[in-house]
């Protein structure tokens, strides 16, 4: 049975004043996995909720296969329900398949030949074998003990209840549920949230082979590239979004030969703009020099001098018409890649009044020497840790941290990641010995974002937090990590991957000699985690740990890496 496109044309959705959706249309084939990318709030859910006709356009249509599984709407039981429940409801359909086939299988054989009810009959029968088919109902049930499995589930009783399991646990069994249930279109948003590295290879390998059409948005750059048929950019654009072919690489080359080819003409643009300039300013002095006729010339100079000043007036209108059309046309300069500020590095990194600086990107100074540069002077590492312990939490022999270390910390949830970065941050006191290199600055980035004022706006946070003179050096709508809507509302009425932002522009603009990433990449979109992680693998200033899940960034870190809990 062949299976349907999911089709949206011009789809219009405007939510709070601001037009989300605008205008956009597109075609997801059979076969095809469609991946959506974007900075939060760029329309990846609301686009996912129109498509599943869970939320209407404003205008627009959406033409969608009757058989359709959105994730958001995959758990309709109340906390009373047992994962059994949940997996029988998703199971059904494909038994309703096989009981019907079982039923008109006993009628088609008590019927005497030449019956006239055998030609309906054999075509109801075929048509129920295309669809049981379809979901594969015969291996139905082992296929359902196999996804629980693979999404680290085996071990959940059949009948617990949903309201004893964790959030994690509810989203694996609702991804669970809807895979069973094979739809011919599957809508995910962020389908690798509380999935380890293993159940988020097999989900990759579960999706790659449905045969029907795939919709995901995520900022699971792996997954992406893993899945994904197609990309859609959702980030605004003069043409509208962009939808690329090919996974996370493809996309990646696709948008680096995209930038290169807007360096250029940029640059190209800039060299005729200033010659363009030239032209226009040229005097009659430079092009005729004013000099006086010879006897010979005395007759006709008068003549020819007019002629040669309206040569010139029409060649510097000329060029002015094509100066001013080039001006209102011309390409805008490509944005600056997110990158460490140097300069206040070398300057010694002047902190900020205490109150004024956030709790989410805390800056602290080894108390130990005061003086500017003690801590560029000081040979060794910057830290060193021996035999620490927290009881429950971190259990750490031996641990040196070079001025320039580029440091990865993995390991399961609970091993101790965000407790090392704490001990090394100076915000927690373990047992055992810590020595700090005098007069080093630390900077955290936490997972958990929060200001001591929220009621003030992130300009004023970054200028208050920085000072006049270094929120002037490095401005904060210069950094790319916040819209310039947002740059005048209060802190807290900002999202959480706002807040994020915010705070990790603090860090950048001033970057301590110890930078502590708690998952940096939480909260991004795909391509400001790959200017972070360029900028974090350069020669920038200081010494990075980063303690992170993300399956990409693992991939290419270059730097050491530790892995605790092994």
């Amino acid at each position: 049975m062949s299976q349907p496109a999911l089709l949206a044309h011009d789809v219009v959705r405007v939510l709070g004043g601001r037009r989300i959706l605008d205008g956009l249309s597109l075609t997801v084939a059979p076969g095809r996995r469609l991946g959506l990318i974007g900075e939060n709030g760029s329309g990846k859910s609301t686009l996912l909720r129109v498509l599943a006709g869970v939320d209407e356009p404003d205008r627009g249509s959406v033409t969608r296969p009757a058989e359709l599984g959105f994730l958001w709407q995959e758990m309709p039981f109340d906390a009373a329900a047992t994962v059994a429940d949940v997996i029988d409801e998703a199971l059904r359909e494909a038994r309703a398949d096989l009981a019907e086939l079982d039923r008109l299988g006993v009628e088609l054989a008590e019927l005497p030949d030449g019956d006239p009810r055998q030609p309906d009959l054999l075509a109801a029968y075929g048509t129920r074998f295309e669809q049981a088919q379809d979901r594969e109902a015969w291996d139905a049930d082992r296929h359902a003990a196999r996804l629980l499995d693979g999404l680290g589930l085996a071990a959940v009783e059949a009948q617990r209840t949903l309201g004893s399991l964790s959030g994690g646990q509810r989203g694996r069994l609702a991804l669970a549920a809807l895979l069973v249930r094979r739809p011919a279109a599957v809508l995910l948003d962020e389908p690798t949230n509380h999935l380890d590295d293993e159940a988020a290879a097999f989900l990759e390998e579960q999706l790659r082979a449905l045969p029907g059409t795939v919709v995901v948005a995520s900022h699971d750059r792996a997954f992406l590239d893993a899945v994904c048929t197609d990309l859609v950019d959702l980030d605004p654009a003069v043409g509208g979004p962009v939808r690329f072919g090919g996974g996370y690489r493809a996309y990646l080359s696709a948008k680096h030969a995209r930038r290169q080819r807007w360096e250029r003409q940029y640059a190209d643009e800039q060299k005729e703009l200033a010659d363009l300039r030239r032209s226009a300013t040229v005097t009659a002095h430079r092009v005729a020099p004013d000099r006086g006729p010879t006897d010979n010339e005395k007759m006709g100079y008068g003549h020819r001098a007019g002629r040669v000043q309206q040569q010139i007036s029409r060649r510097v209108r000329d060029a002015a018409g094509r100066l001013a059309d080039l001006e209102r046309r011309q390409v805008p300069e490509p944005p600056a890649p997110l990158r460490f500020a140097p300069d206040a590095f070398a300057t010694g990194r002047a902190t900020a009044p205490a109150d004024e600086t956030p709790g989410a990107a805390d800056e602290t100074r080894a108390p130990a020497d005061e003086t500017p540069g003690a801590a560029e002077r000081t040979p060794g590492p910057l830290v060193t840790l021996h035999r620490i312990r927290v009881p429950g939490r971190l259990a750490l022999d031996e641990l040196e941290v070079a001025p320039d270390e580029r440091l990865l910390i993995t390991g399961g949830n609970g091993t101790g990641k965000s407790t090392l970065l704490a001990v090394l941050a100076g915000r927690l006191t373990p047992s055992g010995q810590v020595h700090r290199r005098p007069g080093a600055t630390v900077g955290l980035l936490t997972q958990d974002t929060a200001f001591d004022r929220p009621d003030r706006t992130a300009r004023d946070t970054y200028l208050l937090a920085l000072g006049p003179d270094l929120a002037e050096r490095v401005p904060l709508a210069s950094l790319g990590l916040l819209a310039a809507a947002d740059l005048d509302r209060p802190v807290g009425d900002l999202s959480v991957g706002q807040r994020r932002r915010l705070a990790l522009a603090l860090l950048v603009a001033r970057p301590p000699h110890l930078l502590l990433l708690d998952e940096p990449t939480n909260h991004l979109s795909p391509a400001l985690c790959d200017e972070l992680e360029e900028a974090i693998g350069g020669t920038g200033p200081g010494a990075i740990v980063l303690a992170g899940h993300d399956r990409w960034l693992r991939r290419r870190w270059q730097g050491r890496e530790i892995c605790l809990g092994t």
